[in-house]
């Protein structure tokens, strides 16, 4: 069994269940702990630009959008 995304082999090992419990075990993907995966845009699920200040979870972009309605003066 051969493909790109795991979770299309799991729905065809739907009638086989102990491959099944098998394929997860040594396919699915680790949970991720540090890097820039684990870090997503709260509104628009970016992953770069993130900025996590102040628990903020949003990108530079959504920031500059809504920071005056969030209470961020602009300052110069």
């Amino acid at each position: 069994m051969s493909s790109k995304d795991w979770r299309k082999t799991l729905k065809q090992l739907k009638a086989k269940p102990v491959v099944r419990q098998k394929y997860i075990k040594h396919n699915s993907p680790k949970k991720r702990t540090t890097g820039v995966a684990i870090h997503k845009c709260r509104r628009c699920g970016q992953l770069r630009g993130h900025i996590s200040k102040y628990d903020l979870q949003l990108c530079r972009l959504c920031f500059r959008e809504i920071a005056q309605r969030i209470g961020f003066k602009k300052y110069g």
